[in-house]
């Protein structure tokens, strides 16, 4: 007996033990927020002041110092979140998540990122060289002197942080551009689709811009067949497939944002104001950190990115700017020949030129490496290459060849941190629209407002001019043997779309076609649904003046005009549902609002959802379903239902049968009610949407392991969906972990409205929270009045509570 009191005991001091180490390992891995911490590469003292938010100001005495402290604070709040964003750029992420990040790194390493950020690294120099080198300097100065103990994730996983690099900023950087621009995967769509329907239904499934006739392009599809790539479609489809699956997520449907400026004219203030909401994948912690950096050279308030030095959107006591997305075409991709005689050529206009080759390898958790050899043509990097797997022989064993990229984000004269920093330091709407000459990539329609009172919009990048010669315009894979679609030098400065001061007293944008149809130059063939920017026009319009509170009212609006065509379908879809009736009783006044606490928005998805699988997938086959993930059809199924398409509504797969697009109409009730019953039960009257649409902030990668997705992933109920301007893009595939529809993992990654007569009334909200520590307040401060569309001041209030950090130099330390 005694033996067992004593094991007994044991036990209890080693689980108290236990729990103690837990402890205090729970509180040291939270940052240090007041008294002094000394740290090598300061200049001078900087002081760090934390309101009750966990957003810092930065006073320092010189503008290098303000970075150093950034880089200090992305370290103290983000340490993970930099990991992961730095195991992206560089392609490593094997190495911490093992085999199944294996697809992804090959990609990562095929395009070049690391080696495209290291190219630019070695031709930046000035003010861009000298902060990147100040908030990498703070970045290391914090992970030896101010971590002391390492984020859970790092643990779990097994893995330390490495010292920062600038090419490491610069990678992220590209990344964000990536995230942005997704021509490729249109292109690559069309490829896949023109194996198996002609260009002219292909032009149907991804129709134009409303209102506009489709490009007049080159039959692509005939030609791939004189190229004979119909000959190995089962590899052909299989390297695009897998290509797509791997690829980090870019150009999706959903991914946009809403931007709009007012001037005087148009204020109850008399002074512009400003809104902004970018939309891009939820994560937790979020995609920003919001910060405020005040010294003698610059004094800003706004997001930052944990990475990247510097504030990205955001207000100076001269300016407010916002951004959304351009969506300009600026990745073209080429079928390059290759040589039957000697496969490391390939045929350009001038003859046979070889590959240029690099050796890579990919380092693998737990299992053995994979080398791999990246290859690029004279257009850029061989991305079919990263498509290929030991079963697949691919394009080239087949059919003789391989596709590569050209896209302006790769280039290595580009200087997107110098030019970020020259716009914050702007004093006026004409400096800004200047100091944006240097922009490249991702091209961005950027509004701008300044105390003075006037207003504008630039979108600026790098946009190649096509040769008048080029009938493919951009659509889909060019012969890369053929000068004609070679990109012919890039649109000057001054044909970019932009405007200042308007009569209308208001600019928006909402990544709809932002150019009039008499715009000399081509830009895109990809704008979003003009939905959303219709729809804040009709805000706008509706009253003479608006009040910043009436911007907030904006941002929340959740009534969906595209909803109304299909709508109409959907209306007079009859079925033998049992809770059919009762389910066309809630859609009896449902005109698009997409409320939270209404069934309309649930009922008319769920319907939609079925609907466009009925119309679409027995063409597309497998395809249709893999790309849901990317785009909904939406504006393909409303063009199916507009001209009553008999080819599309008829079911292939039922030989013995012709199903009317009104049959399918009601066959998709009958299914979603099915489904909703089974979601939300046998009664109509208390199904909401908000039960079933979810925004989801992913957290990588433990959403994915059931056990710690409940302690790191973060949800909330919204309304809205893809088309709202309070937006949260519907997910139509059911989600990886948990087999769900329906989720918003796309939303408003942030939300701000800026005041120009008084920015004490400027307001900013983020997703989750300032910190990236699971059981820190701070983690999900934010979730809540996010969903609420609510705010936190921008600037601290005068007089408010704050716990002060003061780093200072450390001694004897070399800067």
């Amino acid at each position: 007996m005694r033996w067992m009191k004593r094991g007994g005991l044991l036990v209890l001091v080693l689980v108290l033990l236990a729990a103690a180490a837990a402890w205090i390992y729970s509180r040291r891995v939270l940052p240090q927020v007041d008294g002094t911490l000394a740290l090598p590469g300061l200049g001078a003292e900087v002081r760090v002041e934390r309101d009750e938010h966990g957003i810092a100001t930065i006073r320092a005495g010189s503008l290098d110092d303000a970075m150093h402290a950034l880089g200090v604070l992305h370290v103290q709040d983000r340490l993970w979140q930099m990991e992961t964003h730095r195991r992206i750029g560089a392609g490593r992420l094997a190495e911490a998540f093992g085999e199944g990040a294996v697809d992804t790194d090959r990609v990562l390493r095929t395009l070049g990122v690391r080696r495209a950020a290291q190219a630019q690294w070695a031709q930046t120099t000035g003010p861009a060289r000298q902060v990147l080198l100040a908030y990498t300097r703070g970045v290391n100065a914090a992970l030896a002197e101010a971590v002391r103990a390492l984020p859970p994730e790092f643990l779990i996983l097994g893995v330390r942080p490495e010292p920062w690099d600038p090419v490491d900023s610069l990678a992220w950087s590209i990344m964000m551009a990536w995230d942005l621009g997704g021509n490729w995967t249109h292109e690559l769509m069309r490829l896949r689709l023109a194996l198996k329907l002609p260009k002219a239904r292909i032009d149907e499934v991804l129709p134009p811009y409303p209102g506009e006739a489709p490009l007049p392009s080159r039959d692509y599809a005939a030609l791939y067949r004189e190229l004979k790539l119909e000959a190995p479609r089962t590899a052909l489809a299989a390297t695009i497939d897998r290509l797509l699956a791997a690829a980090p997520a870019s150009g999706l449907e959903g991914v946009g944002s809403n931007n709009w400026v007012l001037s005087g004219s148009r204020t109850a203030t008399g002074t512009p104001l400003l809104a902004n909401d970018p939309h891009l994948k939820l994560s937790a912690p979020a995609l920003w950190y919001f910060a405020r950096i005040v010294t003698p050279e610059l004094t800003v308030a706004g997001a930052t990115l944990p990475g990247l030095p510097g504030v990205v959107l955001g207000q100076s006591p001269h300016i407010a700017w916002g951004f959304t997305n351009t969506g300009p075409d600026v990745q073209d991709l080429y079928l390059e020949r290759v040589d039957p005689a000697d496969p490391g050529r390939y045929q350009t206009p001038d003859g046979w030129a070889r590959f240029e080759t690099v050796a890579e390898v990919i380092r693998v958790k737990g299992k053995p490496d994979v080398p791999i050899v990246v290859r690029r043509t004279r257009h850029g990097p061989v991305i079919s290459d990263a498509g290929l797997a030991d079963d697949v022989p691919g394009v080239v064993a087949q059919a003789g060849h391989v596709l590569a990229m050209r896209w302006t984000g790769l280039d290595a004269d580009t200087d997107s941190v110098g030019t970020s920093l020259r716009m914050a330091q702007a004093k006026s709407v004409a400096e800004f629209i200047d100091a944006t000459r240097g922009w490249v990539a991702p091209m961005q329609t950027m509004v701008v407002a300044d105390r003075d009172g006037h207003i504008g919009f630039i979108a600026p990048g790098r946009v190649p001019v096509r040769q008048p010669a080029n009938d493919l315009f951009g659509l889909a894979p060019a012969p890369g043997w053929e000068a004609r679609y070679d990109w012919d030098g890039w649109l000057p400065f001054d044909a970019l779309p932009q405007q200042r001061d308007p009569a209308a007293g208001f600019i928006a944008s909402a990544n709809q076609r932002i150019v009039p149809p008499d715009y000399p130059h081509f830009l895109s063939s990809n704008w979003a649904l003009p939905h959303r920017h219709n729809r804040i026009v009709q805000m706008l319009e509706s009253r003479p003046k608006h009040s910043i509170d009436d911007l907030r009212v904006m941002q929340a609006d959740v009534r969906s005009l595209a909803a109304p065509p299909l709508l109409a379908w959907l209306k007079k879809a009859r079925s033998p549902h049992a809770l059919a009736a009762a389910a066309q009783q809630q859609l009896a006044a449902f005109d698009g609002d997409m409320r939270g606490d209404g069934a309309g928005g649930l009922v008319y998805w769920a319907w939609s959802r079925h609907l466009s699988r009925r119309l679409l997938a027995d063409e597309l086959g497998p395809f249709y379903v893999r790309t849901l993930g990317m785009r909904g059809y939406y504006d393909a199924i409303e063009g199916v239902m507009a001209r009553n398409d008999a080819w599309w509504c008829d079911d292939k797969g039922t030989a013995d049968a012709v199903e009317t697009c009104a049959a399918q109409a009601d066959a998709a009730l009958t299914e979603a009610l099915d489904e909703l019953q089974v979601l939300q039960g046998a009664n109509p009257a208390t199904w909401r949407w908000d039960r079933t649409h979810l925004a989801r902030s992913e957290h990588r990668p433990f959403s994915r392991v059931k056990a710690l997705a409940r302690w790191f992933e973060l949800r909330t109920s919204v309304g809205g969906d893809t088309y709202t301007v309070n937006v949260s893009r519907v997910g139509l595939v059911p989600d990886a972990a948990t087999g769900e529809f329906y989720l918003s993992d796309h939303g408003a990654s942030l939300r701000g409205l800026y005041d120009l007569a008084d920015p004490n009334r400027s307001r900013i909200m983020h997703s989750t929270g300032q910190s990236g520590v699971p059981w820190s307040p701070l983690y999900r401060s934010f979730v809540e009045p996010w969903t609420r569309v609510e705010f936190v001041p921008l600037w601290p209030a005068p007089g408010a509570r704050s716990e002060v950090l003061v780093l200072t130099p450390a001694a004897g330390a070399a800067r």
